[in-house]
């Protein structure tokens, strides 16, 4: 087993080698990426605003329910609200939403690709197949921080919203909170970790969706594993940034 994940690693980078040898011409990819970064950035706005919004108010409501001692300031809710937002909801927990969004979306579609000989026919042509499905997809997902700095700024409006409507704080105390010891790198931090997740979010899924084997049954398990690799792959990368960045 430890051989065939080696193997498959292997075979990753080399996808990844691939991708930038004989590029399509200009006029062509131009309207590739566009059309990616409409299928998966745009097409995604309505349901990272709506979680985002929502698991702000959450957290809010939360962490107004554990502060029980009347000595500990209200404030601490709008301070709670952004770091858990900021550091971990927005670029984390949003990127594994997308594992299964975005990521089953570029697996199915290559896959299906592959399924239907298409992915052979582009080949017959003399085009680096590779180049022409998989480097739209990276380009796109140059505006995935766009994505994630939308989630900060809704779920922190949702936090105040869920805070201060629900009468757990005033909105003087929660924007206090907003900016009791901000530090800026966590937001430095924040992006740098989206770039990363990007990364695999464009590559992985295309990974598995490129080199499927089998029929329309095959495109369904492909998507499945691809967004559980994904998932793992985030989760692991969010650990060792951590570490890096943020451990003293």
């Amino acid at each position: 087993m430890l051989t065939r994940y080696l193997t498959q690693i292997g075979k990753y980078f080399l996808m990844l080698k691939e991708i930038f040898n004989k590029p399509t011409k200009w006029s062509v990819m131009r309207g590739l990426i566009f059309k990616e970064i409409d299928d998966l950035i745009i097409d995604s706005l309505g349901i990272v605003a709506f979680i985002s919004f929502f698991v702000g108010g959450v957290v809010a409501i939360q962490t107004a329910l554990n502060l029980t001692n009347p000595l500990i300031p209200k404030y601490l809710i709008g301070f709670a609200t952004r770091q858990s937002v900021i550091l971990e909801f927005a670029p984390t927990f949003i990127s594994i939403i997308m594992a299964g969004k975005m990521g089953s979306f570029i697996t199915s579609s290559i896959g299906t690709m592959r399924v239907t000989e298409q992915i052979d026919a582009l080949e017959v042509m003399g085009v680096n197949s590779l180049n022409y499905l998989v480097f739209p997809k990276l380009v796109a997902s140059l505006l995935y921080p766009f994505l994630i700095g939308i989630a900060m700024f809704l779920g922190i409006l949702g936090g105040w919203i869920a805070g201060v409507y629900g009468g757990f704080t005033t909105a003087d105390e929660f924007i206090q909170g907003l900016q009791a010891q901000f530090i800026p790198f966590h937001v430095v931090y924040a992006f740098i970790k989206t770039i990363l997740f990007a990364f695999l979010l464009a590559t992985i899924p295309s990974f598995h969706g490129y080199y499927m084997k089998g029929g329309a049954l095959e495109v369904g398990k492909a998507s499945t594993v691809s967004f559980v690799w994904t998932s793992v792959m985030i989760i692991l990368v969010n650990y060792i940034l951590t570490q890096l960045l943020l451990s003293k």
